[in-house]
């Protein structure tokens, strides 16, 4: 059975830590420091803060391997891309959707393909 409960929030940082977790599962923290230390200017006790942190949010799992933890995700990253979405999408949209495209399509210029999959979208939910 499929949980209805939201996911924690995950701050920018802590998303960069549960990507690496959703790409490769269970990692070790020096083993997430080793990718995302030179990539972010990380320590290894930052990725050790923010693995604890996750771990009392309740994103993430640890198991002990000898004298370390390895952590893998424990929500699942389409749960997390949705809500974060929508989530979005509700505080600076109001939850609308069109004001949305229309913002980006102010920014940058829709791609045909871009305007052929909105139509498709639109044509599945049965707007067209």
């Amino acid at each position: 059975m499929k949980s209805t409960a939201s996911p924690p929030p995950i701050s920018d940082a802590e998303a960069q830590v549960m990507r690496a977790l959703w790409q490769r599962a269970p990692q070790a923290a020096d083993e997430i420091a080793a990718v995302l230390g030179p990539q972010q200017g990380w320590a290894l006790a930052t990725v050790k803060t923010l693995l604890n942190r996750l771990l009392k949010k309740g994103a993430v799992t640890a198991e002990r391997d000898g004298r370390r933890f390895l952590y893998a995700p424990a929500i699942p990253q389409d749960a997390w891309v949705s809500d974060t979405g929508l989530s979005l999408i509700d505080r600076l949209f109001g939850g609308r959707l069109a004001p949305l495209v229309a913002q980006f399509a102010s920014e940058r210029r829709l791609k045909p393909d871009d305007i052929e999959a909105l139509k498709a979208l639109l044509k599945a939910q049965g707007h067209e």
